[in-house]
């Protein structure tokens, strides 16, 4: 994949903590159903929250998201949502340089030395190969919403 010039992840897990949430689109509550064989209602109950109106992975004690060990990294990999596989291209970090050169200080897997335009062009690319950019505010990831 051409964005491991400019991102490889080291799994260190600072994508997976914070308040803000991992966002659960109904596409991705049909994929993490999926791979951890539940139905959607269970995984809602058992992992999920609602804050302001839209479905969420509840954090663990550790404020990182409950899927996230750091032994083994995400327990969920193959069926994490769409904005966990996003990470590093969000919408700032393509739209912004400042807001990517914040992002290569928080994480260790971008490459310090590329430029925005390197960055916002592979990053564009992976997010269009991968169907990643989201269109309905209402229940996707902000920060997958490129317009």
């Amino acid at each position: 994949m051409q964005t491991e010039s400019v991102f490889q992840c080291r799994m260190c897990g600072h994508c997976c903590e914070g308040s803000g949430g991992i966002i659960l689109s109904p596409t991705d509550l049909a994929r993490l159903s999926a791979h951890l064989k539940m139905e959607p209602d269970e995984v809602i109950r058992l992992y999920g929250e609602r804050i302001n109106g839209k479905l969420k992975i509840r954090n663990g004690n550790d404020n990182r998201c409950i899927f996230f060990t750091p032994r083994r990294g995400c327990s969920v990999h193959e069926g994490k949502p769409a904005v966990c596989r996003a990470w590093p291209f969000f919408r700032g970090n393509i739209i912004d340089a400042e807001s990517l050169a914040l992002a290569k200080d928080y994480c260790p897997g971008i490459r310090p030395d590329v430029s925005h335009e390197d960055f916002a062009r592979q990053g564009m690319k992976h997010l269009r190969q991968e169907d990643l950019l989201a269109s309905d505010p209402s229940c996707e990831g902000n920060a997958l919403i490129i317009r």
